[in-house]
């Protein structure tokens, strides 16, 4: 990944955004950094020892690298419609529409 390009980042799992809501994915500015960078100490060979920082200086995710499923490189927001999905139930397609769960972060000045 080049730094300070944007990204759309999926991650393996939901996490919790500063407004408290699940998402699954994260847009913005991306800067790598060490374990120790992030977290003041230097991990064991079983932990991630590399993380994504994705945002800016006052509203950002960090992902850590093991959690990171795909990274598109994207310099535009991605639009954030309602999309179209399906399962299947006791034999019958149902189809439905989600919500897109994608954290956008945000250049803040305050």
């Amino acid at each position: 990944m080049e730094e300070g390009v944007n990204y759309l980042i999926t991650t393996d799992d939901w996490f919790m955004g500063p407004n408290g809501k699940q998402y699954k994915a994260v847009w913005g500015p991306v800067e790598i950094l060490q374990d120790n960078e992030i977290l003041g100490i230097k991990t064991n060979a079983r932990s991630s020892n590399w993380y994504a920082k994705v945002g800016y200086f006052n509203d950002h995710i960090i992902v850590a690298g093991c959690q990171i499923h795909y990274a598109a490189r994207c310099n535009q927001e991605p639009k954030l419609e309602n999309d179209n999905n399906w399962e299947f139930h006791q034999g019958q397609k149902i189809d439905f529409e989600i919500k897109n769960k994608v954290y956008i972060t945000q250049n803040k000045n305050f």
